[in-house]
Protein backbone atom coordinates (compact mmCIF):
# COMPACT_ATOMS: atom_id res chain seq x y z
CA UNK A 1 0.00 0.00 0.00
CA UNK A 2 1.28 3.43 -0.67
CA UNK A 3 0.70 6.01 1.68
CA UNK A 4 1.88 9.78 2.57
CA UNK A 5 5.29 10.17 3.97
CA UNK A 6 5.00 10.99 7.84
CA UNK A 7 6.43 14.26 9.46
CA UNK A 8 8.10 13.64 12.23
CA UNK A 9 5.65 13.60 15.33
CA UNK A 10 5.76 16.60 17.53
CA UNK A 11 6.52 15.67 21.42
CA UNK A 12 3.66 17.50 22.58
CA UNK A 13 0.82 16.74 20.72
CA UNK A 14 -1.37 13.80 21.66
CA UNK A 15 -3.11 11.82 19.58
CA UNK A 16 -6.41 10.05 20.89
CA UNK A 17 -8.35 7.70 19.10
CA UNK A 18 -12.20 7.51 19.44
CA UNK A 19 -14.47 10.43 19.97
CA UNK A 20 -17.10 9.38 23.02
CA UNK A 21 -17.08 9.88 25.82
CA UNK A 22 -13.86 8.38 27.17
CA UNK A 23 -11.81 10.02 24.36
CA UNK A 24 -13.36 13.47 24.58
CA UNK A 25 -13.14 13.51 28.65
CA UNK A 26 -9.17 12.67 27.85
CA UNK A 27 -8.82 14.72 25.52
CA UNK A 28 -10.05 17.82 27.02
CA UNK A 29 -8.34 17.41 30.31
CA UNK A 30 -5.13 17.23 27.98
CA UNK A 31 -6.38 20.37 26.60
CA UNK A 32 -6.36 21.60 29.94
CA UNK A 33 -2.50 20.84 30.65
CA UNK A 34 -1.59 23.20 27.47
CA UNK A 35 -0.85 19.93 25.02
CA UNK A 36 -1.97 20.22 21.38
CA UNK A 37 -4.69 17.39 20.86
CA UNK A 38 -6.26 15.68 18.17
CA UNK A 39 -9.48 13.61 17.87
CA UNK A 40 -9.78 10.79 15.12
CA UNK A 41 -13.03 9.11 15.35
CA UNK A 42 -15.24 7.11 13.01
CA UNK A 43 -18.51 8.02 14.40
CA UNK A 44 -19.31 9.71 17.23
CA UNK A 45 -22.82 9.10 17.71
CA UNK A 46 -22.19 5.16 17.80
CA UNK A 47 -20.07 6.23 20.94
CA UNK A 48 -21.19 4.53 24.52
CA UNK A 49 -21.26 7.94 25.75
CA UNK A 50 -24.51 8.76 23.99
CA UNK A 51 -26.30 5.69 24.55
CA UNK A 52 -25.62 4.96 28.37
CA UNK A 53 -28.45 6.27 31.34
CA UNK A 54 -25.72 8.29 33.22
CA UNK A 55 -25.56 6.58 36.59
CA UNK A 56 -23.42 7.62 38.68
CA UNK A 57 -23.53 5.12 41.20
CA UNK A 58 -20.61 3.23 42.93
CA UNK A 59 -22.67 2.22 45.83
CA UNK A 60 -25.74 1.40 44.00
CA UNK A 61 -23.94 -0.59 41.66
CA UNK A 62 -22.46 -2.70 44.41
CA UNK A 63 -18.95 -2.53 43.84
CA UNK A 64 -16.14 -3.82 45.36
CA UNK A 65 -12.33 -3.82 45.90
CA UNK A 66 -10.50 -1.53 43.69
CA UNK A 67 -13.37 -0.97 41.35
CA UNK A 68 -15.33 0.69 44.25
CA UNK A 69 -12.51 2.63 45.13
CA UNK A 70 -11.78 3.83 41.74
CA UNK A 71 -15.78 4.59 41.54
CA UNK A 72 -15.38 6.50 44.47
CA UNK A 73 -12.48 8.51 43.99
CA UNK A 74 -14.16 9.37 40.98
CA UNK A 75 -17.61 10.53 41.95
CA UNK A 76 -15.66 12.86 44.46
CA UNK A 77 -14.11 14.64 41.50
CA UNK A 78 -17.22 14.64 39.34
CA UNK A 79 -18.67 18.33 40.60
CA UNK A 80 -15.30 19.87 39.96
CA UNK A 81 -15.09 18.18 36.63
CA UNK A 82 -18.33 19.28 35.30
CA UNK A 83 -17.81 22.62 36.79
CA UNK A 84 -14.43 23.35 34.80
CA UNK A 85 -16.62 21.64 31.85
CA UNK A 86 -19.34 23.87 31.88
CA UNK A 87 -17.23 26.95 32.34
CA UNK A 88 -15.07 26.06 28.97
CA UNK A 89 -18.31 25.58 26.80
CA UNK A 90 -21.07 27.37 28.42
CA UNK A 91 -23.32 24.43 28.40
CA UNK A 92 -24.89 22.68 31.29
CA UNK A 93 -24.14 19.11 31.84
CA UNK A 94 -27.06 17.92 33.78
CA UNK A 95 -25.36 16.65 36.86
CA UNK A 96 -28.27 15.94 39.40
CA UNK A 97 -26.99 14.96 43.21
CA UNK A 98 -30.78 12.54 43.04
CA UNK A 99 -29.43 9.63 44.80
CA UNK A 100 -30.30 5.90 44.23
CA UNK A 101 -32.38 3.64 45.75
CA UNK A 102 -31.66 -0.26 45.31
CA UNK A 103 -34.84 -2.47 46.07
CA UNK A 104 -34.62 -6.07 47.49
CA UNK A 105 -37.19 -8.63 48.00
CA UNK A 106 -36.46 -8.81 51.93
CA UNK A 107 -33.87 -7.77 54.52
CA UNK A 108 -31.61 -11.08 54.17
CA UNK A 109 -30.99 -9.41 50.78
CA UNK A 110 -30.59 -6.20 51.35
CA UNK A 111 -28.32 -6.64 54.36
CA UNK A 112 -25.71 -8.87 51.81
CA UNK A 113 -25.69 -6.20 49.50
CA UNK A 114 -21.42 -5.62 48.71
CA UNK A 115 -21.84 -1.86 49.68
CA UNK A 116 -25.04 -2.07 52.50
CA UNK A 117 -22.66 -0.37 54.62
CA UNK A 118 -22.30 2.57 52.77
CA UNK A 119 -26.73 2.77 52.34
CA UNK A 120 -29.02 3.93 54.36
CA UNK A 121 -31.67 0.70 54.98
CA UNK A 122 -34.80 1.13 53.78
CA UNK A 123 -38.49 -0.69 54.58
CA UNK A 124 -41.27 -1.23 52.39
CA UNK A 125 -42.82 2.15 54.13
CA UNK A 126 -39.07 3.73 53.45
CA UNK A 127 -39.01 2.38 50.03
CA UNK A 128 -42.67 3.94 49.38
CA UNK A 129 -41.83 7.11 50.18
CA UNK A 130 -38.53 7.33 48.38
CA UNK A 131 -39.80 5.55 44.98
CA UNK A 132 -43.72 6.43 45.16
CA UNK A 133 -45.98 3.70 43.13
CA UNK A 134 -43.14 1.22 43.65
CA UNK A 135 -43.86 -2.09 42.55
CA UNK A 136 -45.43 -4.83 45.59
CA UNK A 137 -42.89 -7.28 45.20
CA UNK A 138 -40.12 -4.95 46.76
CA UNK A 139 -40.01 -5.07 50.40
CA UNK A 140 -36.59 -3.36 51.44
CA UNK A 141 -34.20 -1.29 50.05
CA UNK A 142 -31.07 0.81 50.11
CA UNK A 143 -30.71 4.52 49.75
CA UNK A 144 -27.58 5.58 48.46
CA UNK A 145 -27.56 9.32 49.11
CA UNK A 146 -24.38 10.02 47.87
CA UNK A 147 -24.98 8.69 44.00
CA UNK A 148 -26.18 10.42 41.55
CA UNK A 149 -27.12 10.89 38.23
CA UNK A 150 -25.45 12.77 34.87
CA UNK A 151 -27.58 13.64 31.69
CA UNK A 152 -24.72 12.46 29.20
CA UNK A 153 -26.93 11.78 26.58
CA UNK A 154 -28.54 15.07 25.93
CA UNK A 155 -25.72 17.54 27.75
CA UNK A 156 -22.40 16.47 29.45
CA UNK A 157 -21.39 14.85 25.20
CA UNK A 158 -22.70 18.12 23.92
CA UNK A 159 -20.58 20.38 26.92
CA UNK A 160 -17.57 18.29 26.55
CA UNK A 161 -17.56 18.98 22.53
CA UNK A 162 -17.41 22.03 23.01
CA UNK A 163 -15.07 22.92 25.59
CA UNK A 164 -12.82 20.96 23.69
CA UNK A 165 -12.96 22.73 20.58
CA UNK A 166 -13.05 26.51 22.66
CA UNK A 167 -9.30 24.89 24.41
CA UNK A 168 -7.87 24.36 20.42
CA UNK A 169 -8.58 20.23 20.65
CA UNK A 170 -8.57 19.43 16.84
CA UNK A 171 -11.31 17.14 15.15
CA UNK A 172 -11.26 14.59 12.80
CA UNK A 173 -14.74 13.09 12.02
CA UNK A 174 -15.36 10.16 9.95
CA UNK A 175 -12.07 8.89 10.13
CA UNK A 176 -11.22 5.34 10.59
CA UNK A 177 -7.65 4.19 12.14
CA UNK A 178 -6.84 1.33 10.29
CA UNK A 179 -3.46 0.51 12.26
CA UNK A 180 -1.09 1.42 14.96
CA UNK A 181 2.47 1.96 13.30
CA UNK A 182 5.43 1.24 15.18
CA UNK A 183 9.40 2.01 14.52
CA UNK A 184 12.05 0.75 16.00
CA UNK A 185 12.40 -0.66 19.24
CA UNK A 186 8.69 -1.27 19.04
CA UNK A 187 8.10 2.27 19.95
CA UNK A 188 4.65 4.29 18.43
CA UNK A 189 5.60 6.20 15.17
CA UNK A 190 2.00 6.99 13.64
CA UNK A 191 -0.98 5.87 12.59
CA UNK A 192 -3.01 4.81 9.54
CA UNK A 193 -6.57 5.32 9.06
CA UNK A 194 -9.07 6.09 6.24
CA UNK A 195 -10.76 9.33 5.89
CA UNK A 196 -14.39 9.95 5.02
CA UNK A 197 -13.39 10.99 1.32
CA UNK A 198 -11.56 7.49 0.79
CA UNK A 199 -8.16 6.74 0.65
CA UNK A 200 -5.36 5.77 3.12
CA UNK A 201 -3.24 8.05 5.05
CA UNK A 202 -0.46 7.30 7.39
CA UNK A 203 0.11 10.21 10.10
CA UNK A 204 2.56 10.51 12.57
CA UNK A 205 2.83 10.61 16.15
CA UNK A 206 4.48 9.55 19.39
CA UNK A 207 1.94 9.34 21.64
CA UNK A 208 -1.96 8.26 21.78
CA UNK A 209 -4.63 7.48 23.88
CA UNK A 210 -6.67 4.04 22.91
CA UNK A 211 -10.35 5.27 23.53
CA UNK A 212 -11.98 2.94 21.03
CA UNK A 213 -14.49 1.46 23.64
CA UNK A 214 -16.22 -1.90 22.12
CA UNK A 215 -13.33 -1.12 19.12
CA UNK A 216 -10.62 -1.50 21.28
CA UNK A 217 -9.41 -4.80 20.39
CA UNK A 218 -9.64 -4.38 16.88
CA UNK A 219 -6.73 -2.09 16.80
CA UNK A 220 -5.21 -4.25 19.44
CA UNK A 221 -6.35 -7.95 19.29
CA UNK A 222 -4.38 -8.41 22.46
CA UNK A 223 -6.37 -6.65 24.63
CA UNK A 224 -9.42 -8.66 26.44
CA UNK A 225 -12.49 -6.15 25.12
CA UNK A 226 -15.24 -7.16 23.68
CA UNK A 227 -18.76 -5.64 22.98
CA UNK A 228 -21.77 -6.04 25.48
CA UNK A 229 -24.85 -4.64 23.22
CA UNK A 230 -27.24 -3.11 25.23
CA UNK A 231 -30.62 -1.73 24.34
CA UNK A 232 -32.51 1.08 25.75
CA UNK A 233 -35.85 3.11 25.96
CA UNK A 234 -37.40 6.34 27.22
CA UNK A 235 -41.02 7.81 28.65
CA UNK A 236 -42.05 10.51 29.15
CA UNK A 237 -43.39 10.92 32.45
CA UNK A 238 -44.86 13.94 34.48
CA UNK A 239 -42.32 16.43 35.73
CA UNK A 240 -41.04 15.50 39.20
CA UNK A 241 -43.24 12.22 39.22
CA UNK A 242 -39.73 10.30 40.17
CA UNK A 243 -37.07 11.63 41.84
CA UNK A 244 -34.81 8.93 42.72
CA UNK A 245 -33.04 6.78 40.42
CA UNK A 246 -34.19 3.26 40.86
CA UNK A 247 -31.58 0.59 40.89
CA UNK A 248 -33.58 -2.87 40.27
CA UNK A 249 -32.09 -6.51 39.02
CA UNK A 250 -31.54 -6.34 35.65
CA UNK A 251 -33.41 -2.85 34.81
CA UNK A 252 -33.01 0.66 36.09
CA UNK A 253 -35.18 3.74 36.20
CA UNK A 254 -33.50 7.31 35.33
CA UNK A 255 -35.38 10.10 36.13
CA UNK A 256 -34.54 13.27 33.91
CA UNK A 257 -35.29 16.48 35.36
CA UNK A 258 -37.96 17.38 32.63
CA UNK A 259 -39.90 14.21 33.39
CA UNK A 260 -37.99 12.06 30.63
CA UNK A 261 -37.67 8.62 32.74
CA UNK A 262 -34.43 6.34 30.98
CA UNK A 263 -34.92 2.60 30.96
CA UNK A 264 -31.88 0.37 30.73
CA UNK A 265 -30.48 -1.53 29.87
CA UNK A 266 -30.13 -5.19 28.59
CA UNK A 267 -26.69 -7.19 28.60
CA UNK A 268 -26.06 -9.08 25.09
CA UNK A 269 -22.36 -9.88 25.04
CA UNK A 270 -23.26 -13.05 22.83
CA UNK A 271 -24.80 -10.42 20.00
CA UNK A 272 -21.46 -8.92 19.43
CA UNK A 273 -21.92 -5.88 17.18
CA UNK A 274 -25.38 -6.96 15.60
CA UNK A 275 -27.15 -3.21 15.26
CA UNK A 276 -31.08 -3.17 16.17
CA UNK A 277 -33.72 -3.53 18.48
CA UNK A 278 -34.95 -7.02 19.10
CA UNK A 279 -38.17 -7.97 20.83
CA UNK A 280 -36.77 -10.22 23.47
CA UNK A 281 -34.54 -7.26 24.69
CA UNK A 282 -37.71 -5.05 24.77
CA UNK A 283 -39.80 -7.40 26.69
CA UNK A 284 -37.06 -7.46 29.24
CA UNK A 285 -37.57 -4.25 29.48
CA UNK A 286 -40.87 -3.40 29.25
CA UNK A 287 -40.93 -6.43 32.13
CA UNK A 288 -38.53 -4.97 34.15
CA UNK A 289 -40.39 -1.50 34.08
CA UNK A 290 -43.66 -3.24 34.95
CA UNK A 291 -41.57 -4.84 38.20
CA UNK A 292 -40.60 -1.85 39.70
CA UNK A 293 -42.88 1.13 38.85
CA UNK A 294 -45.85 -0.38 37.29
CA UNK A 295 -47.32 3.07 36.58
CA UNK A 296 -44.95 3.87 34.47
CA UNK A 297 -45.96 1.14 32.13
CA UNK A 298 -48.65 3.84 30.88
CA UNK A 299 -46.44 6.67 30.09
CA UNK A 300 -45.79 7.20 26.16
CA UNK A 301 -43.18 6.20 24.80
CA UNK A 302 -40.54 8.52 23.09
CA UNK A 303 -37.53 6.68 22.06
CA UNK A 304 -35.86 3.42 21.86
CA UNK A 305 -31.99 2.86 21.28
CA UNK A 306 -29.54 0.33 21.44
CA UNK A 307 -25.45 0.45 21.95
CA UNK A 308 -22.23 -1.43 22.62
CA UNK A 309 -20.18 -1.45 25.66
CA UNK A 310 -16.61 -1.94 25.79
CA UNK A 311 -16.70 -5.44 28.19
CA UNK A 312 -13.65 -7.40 29.91
CA UNK A 313 -13.74 -10.69 31.59
CA UNK A 314 -13.55 -9.32 34.94
CA UNK A 315 -15.81 -6.42 34.52
CA UNK A 316 -12.62 -4.18 34.88
CA UNK A 317 -10.97 -1.18 32.95
CA UNK A 318 -7.85 -1.22 31.19
CA UNK A 319 -5.59 1.99 32.40
CA UNK A 320 -2.35 3.09 31.86
CA UNK A 321 0.51 2.48 29.29
CA UNK A 322 -0.92 -0.45 26.49
CA UNK A 323 1.49 -3.24 24.62
CA UNK A 324 3.15 -0.67 22.61
CA UNK A 325 5.35 1.93 23.75
CA UNK A 326 3.71 5.30 23.49
CA UNK A 327 0.23 4.15 23.21
CA UNK A 328 -1.88 4.96 26.88
CA UNK A 329 -5.37 2.64 27.26
CA UNK A 330 -9.20 3.62 28.77
CA UNK A 331 -11.15 1.25 28.04
CA UNK A 332 -12.65 -1.31 28.56
CA UNK A 333 -15.47 0.38 31.01
CA UNK A 334 -18.41 -1.36 30.60
CA UNK A 335 -21.11 -0.53 32.47
CA UNK A 336 -19.49 2.35 34.48
CA UNK A 337 -18.19 4.79 31.59
CA UNK A 338 -20.01 7.98 33.05
CA UNK A 339 -19.17 7.64 36.28
CA UNK A 340 -15.36 6.68 35.67
CA UNK A 341 -14.70 9.15 32.98
CA UNK A 342 -13.21 12.00 35.52
CA UNK A 343 -11.01 9.90 37.36
CA UNK A 344 -9.91 8.19 34.01
CA UNK A 345 -9.35 11.50 32.32
CA UNK A 346 -7.17 12.78 35.15
CA UNK A 347 -5.26 9.72 35.85
CA UNK A 348 -4.40 9.42 32.07
CA UNK A 349 -3.68 13.03 31.55
CA UNK A 350 -1.20 13.16 34.14
CA UNK A 351 0.32 10.32 33.85
CA UNK A 352 1.24 11.23 30.14
CA UNK A 353 2.23 15.18 31.10
CA UNK A 354 3.72 14.02 34.45
CA UNK A 355 7.33 12.63 32.53
CA UNK A 356 6.95 9.76 35.08
CA UNK A 357 6.11 12.16 38.38
CA UNK A 358 3.00 9.98 38.64
CA UNK A 359 1.67 10.76 42.25
CA UNK A 360 1.65 7.97 44.31
CA UNK A 361 -2.27 7.81 44.62
CA UNK A 362 -2.43 8.21 41.09
CA UNK A 363 -0.33 5.22 40.77
CA UNK A 364 -2.31 3.34 42.73
CA UNK A 365 -5.69 3.80 41.88
CA UNK A 366 -4.22 2.68 38.17
CA UNK A 367 -1.70 -0.33 39.17
CA UNK A 368 -4.80 -2.91 39.37
CA UNK A 369 -6.10 -2.07 36.17
CA UNK A 370 -2.95 -2.90 34.19
CA UNK A 371 -4.34 -4.36 30.55
CA UNK A 372 -1.59 -7.55 31.21
CA UNK A 373 -3.13 -8.43 34.55
CA UNK A 374 -4.55 -11.86 34.97
CA UNK A 375 -8.20 -12.55 33.67
CA UNK A 376 -11.47 -14.97 34.38
CA UNK A 377 -10.95 -17.95 32.11
CA UNK A 378 -14.55 -17.78 31.19
CA UNK A 379 -16.12 -15.60 28.46
CA UNK A 380 -17.29 -11.93 28.54
CA UNK A 381 -20.54 -10.96 29.83
CA UNK A 382 -20.25 -12.41 33.22
CA UNK A 383 -22.89 -11.11 35.73
CA UNK A 384 -21.44 -7.58 36.44
CA UNK A 385 -20.33 -6.72 40.55
CA UNK A 386 -23.64 -6.54 42.57
CA UNK A 387 -26.08 -7.67 39.84
CA UNK A 388 -29.24 -10.00 41.20
CA UNK A 389 -31.47 -11.99 39.25
CA UNK A 390 -34.94 -10.18 38.90
CA UNK A 391 -37.72 -11.59 41.05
Amino acid sequence: MASLPMTPPTMNAITVLGGGLMGLAIAHQLACRGRAVTVLSRRRSEAAGFVAAGMLAPHAEGLSGAMLALGQASLARIPAWVARIEADSGLPCGLRPTGIVVPFTGTAEREAYPTAPFGEPLDRAGLERQVPGIGPAWRAGLLFAQDGQIDNRRRLMRALERACVALGVRFEEGTEVLELLTGDGGRLRGVRLRRAEGGEHTIATGTAVLACGAWSGRLLPSLPVHPVKGQMLSLQGPRASLERVVFGPGTYLVPRQDGLLVVGATSEPEAGFDDGLTPEGQKQLQQGLVALLPEAALWPPMERWWGFRPGTPDGAPLLGPGPIEGVWLATGHHRNGVLLAAITAELIAEAITAAGQTSGASAALLAPFRWDRPQPAAPGGRTPPGARASP
